[in-house]
């Protein structure tokens, strides 16, 4: 019980209280090691033994454990850990030569010249973003608390597009460099949930709201930034960190689970604003496109916006599930590798 061990001036101390040969009792020794080891020994205690690790400072053979020539008569060596000469030479020249193989293959890797440019301007590129964003919902928050209050709060909804909007435009116009990264490699993030994310936004918030002065008045607008923000706030720090290979566990939960309400919230908030937005294209005909053809066909742009609620609900089904999958990679739990 409580070993007492240490190792000074190349000595090992051992002394516990426990049941032996003489009973319950003290039991203490020293050993004095033939060459220089690590000061800090690696105990491990069981119920049935004790094991002390010491390690060389230097890897070479020894030609005995102690400085003494004869062997403490209670020092006995473990056979089926025992080494002679032959083997630890064997065992080193094994660990020599995998560093050596090591360092072939890392060779045999091209190097690129232009990694650290790269990598600064992805830093860059998510702190940009990240700076946006956190502005939008910053400024979006203060005004819902200054202006919260009786009939002012909806002021703040109504007025929502007219402050945030030249923000948000330079956010989403910025966020064409994700679709842009992936398709040359910077990144490993799939195309396709990209794509169906920034063009999701940006068809929204350029197509539906920067045309229509109707729609930008309404309260929708607050919900749909403020959705698209909050996700924002956690996905960009987190690319940040791990371009720089540091990963904040807390920030790493946030960035995989806080999509989970915000991002079916955000597909429902885009929805209503495009279903409240096709009667006005239907009354203006904005977008409708008429062919020069015997039947006068005309192409109505609400239909096409009917057409688009539904590949809306489809993308927000495939954007999910890879959300889902990275999750479970990032957060369930590890497989074990098979030895």
């Amino acid at each position: 019980q409580n070993p007492d061990i240490t190792i000074t001036d190349n000595v090992l101390h051992f002394r516990a209280q426990g049941h032996g040969a003489k009973g319950d009792n003290i039991y203490e020794f020293e050993i004095e090691f033939l060459e220089p080891v690590e000061p800090k020994p690696v105990c491990r205690m069981t119920q049935r033994q004790l094991n002390i690790t010491v390690q060389k400072k230097e890897s070479n053979w020894w030609e005995r454990l102690t400085k003494q020539e004869k062997r403490p008569l209670f020092l006995a060596p473990d056979f089926d850990r025992w080494l002679d000469e032959s083997d630890a030479e064997m065992e080193l020249k094994e660990k020599e030569e995998e560093k050596i193989n090591k360092m072939k293959i890392e060779s045999r890797v091209p190097k690129d010249p232009f990694k650290h440019l790269k990598k600064g301007y992805l830093i860059m590129y998510n702190l940009v973003q990240f700076l946006g964003f956190s502005w939008i919902f910053v400024n979006m928050t203060v005004r819902l608390f200054i202006l919260g209050k009786g009939n002012c709060v909806l002021y703040s909804f109504y007025d929502t597009f007219h402050t945030i909007s030249d923000m948000m435009y330079f956010c989403q116009t910025l966020a064409l460099m994700e679709i842009m990264n992936s398709l040359i490699g910077l990144v490993r993030s799939p195309l396709i949930p990209s794509v169906v994310q920034v063009f999701g936004r940006n068809f929204v918030l350029f197509v539906i709201l920067g045309t229509l002065e109707e729609m930008q008045s309404k309260p929708v607008v607050f919900f749909i930034f403020y959705f698209w923000s909050i996700t924002e706030l956690f996905r960009y720090p987190y690319y940040m960190l791990s371009c720089i290979g540091i990963e904040w566990k807390p920030l790493t939960w946030l960035r995989y689970t806080v999509w989970i309400p915000l991002y079916p919230l955000g597909g429902l908030a885009e929805a209503v604003c495009i279903v409240q937005s096709i009667p006005i294209f239907s009354e203006t005909g904005k977008f409708s496109l008429g062919l020069p053809n015997p039947l006068n066909v005309t192409i109505q742009f609400p239909f096409v916006l009917q057409l688009y609620l539904i590949a809306l609900f489809l993308g927000v089904f495939v954007n999910f599930r890879h959300l889902y999958k990275q999750r479970k990679q990032h957060l369930g739990p590890k497989k074990r590798k098979m030895k």
